[in-house]
């Protein structure tokens, strides 16, 4: 047993310190578990006519393929029950666009399945929409429920900006291509009839669709009534107010346009504004468009049969995470690369207000980003991450201090009013956003406090920055966390799969504050991990759970879930118990292999609609999850001779 775990340590180290790059780095891929960033880039290409893509095109049809299902559907989520609708009509339009017959076997497979799961009037994901209706499937609607006119005054009931960061940047080309309404064709591509019919809007209390029509009635029983005659009274507003919010969004999306030529370093954002600019009279030459198309094709990495675009990229993440795993593994050896780590971290500190600064006043910039093109849209969980990396090595790099004191003071800085942390602003949770009728708003729209960021954020604060819940803004955000523990126990997740997750980042960033194993919130997470572990020692989540609300057992284990429960169940243990031997023996025998356990997504972004693997993950956390339990329990508990209940 502890030759094993001791191995199973060494392994991990030895694979990262390899797998290093020479700049520090690591740069692991991030890869979406479905189709739709490969899909809308393909369309792209082909309603645009861009030239010479024709290689990077040929790459990514051959993952389309190979992720489609023997039932000819495509899913977001290997599990996912009958396939996913929007999934299966992007899959079948970007192999129309990539040049495949609609009388292939595998094509004649996917219409079948699309028949089957209703046809494309289930459609529910409104970017599936936006791309149906930009290769002429659909009509455009004369309004949207959110009308470019946000983009005006402040003293409307709903403002462009009550939205979240990552919301307004893929809104703002939406709203324009609501606006202008453009349709793009390639002659060379097929019709078929089984894209068409899906509906714009679908209300909020159904899971049916419904006509344009119902968005009037909608808000017509919620408190709307002042946004839904602004929104109708759009449609006959002079052209020059609408020029002035045209050219407003057309502003706003300049201004966050990376280096790299990509809105905010997101994919389906930078295509979405393509298209925008394209249907403002942009030239598919002009230099904005030629820097935009080349950033989204830095993105790709093989996957599968092919090629992916990747939503972003994840080094500063990846390599936060990874140095920190270094240095609680403890390993002779490993000074050098975690500080090359340290100098790249360094390097990628943001030091310009974005968008964050207009609720949190008081905050300087000081944060970090989740990629490493990202330089004004910093967050919460990779600022956390990026501290704990660097904070420890105030001694070795001159830079250090300062840099951790800058990190340190953004991050109180963006602690919400209620006591928790969001991703990326401060206080941005506008309650109006939820009457809105479209599927998934909230969680798309909006950025609330969450027990996964607030969890890491006290992680941070109190193992690394060294704070106590004596403090009065830590005991808010404890006193925040105990609130929204779910009944039986757990806590949702928001950034991950799902209710494992979040009761890992929470029990986690307990302990680090003080709180003891006795309190009450404490000892019934932990009892519900206890129930959820599988015979097998380890511990399996399905994505289903995002979409039903409550914990969905996998039905197998994941090496990155059973790291969470084990490191869960370690800080809160003075003592190794029976679930953390033998949760830390199934890691040990499971680890680096290929296979399901490691291949599951446990990123997620949109409920039902978005869920990721990062490659990264099934290193990291059982390293971490593993070096926590031989720091805690001295020579790793030997021959377990002390078992706690």
């Amino acid at each position: 047993m502890n030759e094993r775990i001791e191995a199973c340590i060494a392994s991990l180290v030895s694979r990262l310190l390899a797998e290093q790059h020479e700049d520090g780095a690591w740069r692991y891929r991030f890869v979406e578990s479905g189709i739709m960033t490969d899909c809308h880039f393909v369309v792209m290409i082909s309603l645009l006519g861009i030239a010479g893509r024709e290689e990077e095109v040929r790459k990514l049809a051959d993952r389309i393929r190979g992720r489609q299902n023997p039932d000819g559907a495509w899913r977001v989520y290997p599990d996912e029950a009958d396939g996913n609708i929007s999934a299966t009509i992007e899959g079948v339009l970007a192999l129309l666009h990539a040049g495949d017959s609609p009388e292939s076997q595998h094509m004649k497979l996917a219409l079948n399945a699309i028949d089957r799961m209703g046809g494309a009037k289930r459609v529910s994901s409104l970017m599936t929409k936006f791309l149906l209706a930009l290769a002429g499937y659909k009509s455009w609607p004369a309004f949207f429920p959110i009308p470019l006119a946000l983009l005006l005054p402040k003293s409307a009931p709903l403002h462009f900006f009550h939205f979240s960061g990552y919301a307004r940047v893929h809104m703002a080309p939406m709203l324009v291509l609501g606006e202008r309404k453009p349709r793009f064709h390639n002659p060379n591509v097929p019709k078929l009839a089984e894209l068409e019919g899906s509906r714009w809007l679908f209300a909020t209390t159904s899971s049916n669709a419904t006509s344009e029509a119902s968005w009037s009635d909608h808000l017509s029983r919620g408190p709307l009534d002042t946004l839904q005659e602004w929104a109708l009274a759009w449609i006959n507003a002079p052209r020059m107010l609408k020029q002035r919010a045209v050219d407003t969004a057309e502003t706003y999306m300049r201004d966050r346009i990376e280096s790299d030529g990509t809105l905010y370093s997101y994919a389906i954002s930078t295509i979405l504004m393509v298209f925008a600019f394209i249907s403002l009279g942009y030239d598919k030459n002009d230099p904005v468009i030629q820097r935009a198309v080349d950033g989204l094709t830095r993105l790709f990495v093989p996957d599968g049969d092919g090629h992916h675009l990747q939503t972003t990229t994840s080094a500063v993440w990846d390599t936060a995470l990874i140095s920190h795993a270094l240095q609680t593994a403890g390993l002779d050896g490993v000074q050098d690369a975690i500080a090359k780590a340290g100098r790249y971290l360094l390097g990628r500190q943001h030091d310009k207000a974005g968008d964050w600064a207009l609720e949190a006043e008081h905050a300087e910039p000081g944060g970090w980003g989740f990629s490493e093109i990202n330089t004004i849209n910093p967050d919460v969980d990779d600022t956390t991450a990026a501290l704990r990396a660097i904070e420890p090595l105030r001694g070795i790099l001159p830079e250090a201090g300062d840099a951790s004191d800058r990190g340190l003071n953004w991050l109180l800085g963006m602690q919400n009013s209620d006591g928790g942390w969001g991703a990326f602003e401060r206080n941005n949770h506008h309650p109006v956003i939820q009457w809105i009728p479209l599927e998934g708003v909230e969680a798309a729209a909006t950025d609330p406090s969450c027990a996964d960021l607030t969890g890491r954020a006290l992680d941070y604060l109190g193992n690394t920055a060294g704070l106590s819940n004596r403090h009065p803004f830590l005991q808010r955000a404890v006193q925040w966390l105990v609130h929204d523990q779910q009944n039986d126990g757990s806590w949702y997740g928001r950034w991950g799969v799902c209710y494992i997750y979040g009761t890992w980042a929470a029990l986690t960033g307990l302990a680090a504050v003080g709180e003891r194993s006795d309190h009450p919130a404490i000892r019934k997470a932990v009892q519900w991990l206890l129930d959820i572990q599988r015979p097998d020692g380890g511990y399996g989540e399905s994505c289903v759970s995002d979409v039903a609300g409550q914990y969905v057992p996998l039905g197998r284990s994941t090496i990155v879930q059973t790291a969470w429960a084990l490191d869960a169940l370690t800080a809160v243990h003075a003592k190794p118990n029976d679930a953390i031997k033998r949760a830390a023996e199934w890691i040990a025998a499971h680890h680096g292999q290929p296979s399901v356990q490691a291949e599951y997504p446990t990123g997620a972004a949109l409920p039902g609609h978005v869920y990721s693997r990062y490659e990264s993950y099934p290193i990291v956390w059982p390293l971490l999850a593993l070096s926590h339990a031989r720091r805690k329990y001295g020579n790793f508990f030997p021959e377990f001779l002390e078992i706690d209940a």
